[in-house]
């Protein structure tokens, strides 16, 4: 699987635009996927913040990762358009039998792989082996488009789990 996807990312959005990244339970099928990306085409055509239409994207990348972005230089996000990109998520939540507000699960890149970890797990995983400080991590806490292309997928080490982790070994 190829890894690189700042090329999908909007150049025309400011790099304060807001992020939100919604991680799966698990991979998506082909046919799933592609129901979402209409889903997600859809909702972006239609996504409005106090009947304005907000400049939005959206896109699942690598199967598992929805990403929404919106462009707030242009017309800012209001709480009712926040909630209506929740509903979404809720959506593809029910239609695909999955999980996508667990912040308990991180993602890996693994063997060229995304594998999911429960959170209670990355100190055995990190002892024995499964992942290294120059692991790839998913950093789905990123908040804007200039730390969604620079700083989502980067090594364990340079990542908030390395404090929480890493220090505690030595």
């Amino acid at each position: 699987m190829q890894f690189e996807y700042q090329h999908l990312i909007p150049e025309d959005f400011h790099p304060s635009s807001r992020v939100w990244i919604y991680q799966s339970s698990r991979l998506f099928l082909i046919s799933e996927a592609l129901q979402i990306e209409s889903m997600l085409h859809d909702f972006v055509q239609n996504w409005n913040s106090h009947g304005t239409p907000v400049k939005g994207y959206a896109n699942l990348l690598f199967g598992q990762f929805v990403v929404l972005m919106a462009d707030e230089t242009a017309t800012g996000v209001s709480g009712c358009s926040t909630d209506s990109s929740v509903r979404l998520i809720k959506e593809i939540e029910a239609a695909f039998h999955v999980s996508m507000f667990d912040r308990q699960t991180l993602a890996f890149l693994v063997n060229d792989k995304i594998q999911t970890l429960p959170m209670s797990q990355v100190p055995y995983a990190l002892e024995n082996g499964f992942i290294k400080t120059d692991t790839i991590y998913f950093n789905n806490l990123v908040l804007d488009k200039a730390s969604l292309v620079n700083k989502w997928m980067i090594p364990v080490a340079d990542s908030w789990l390395a404090g929480k982790y890493l220090t505690q070994k030595a």
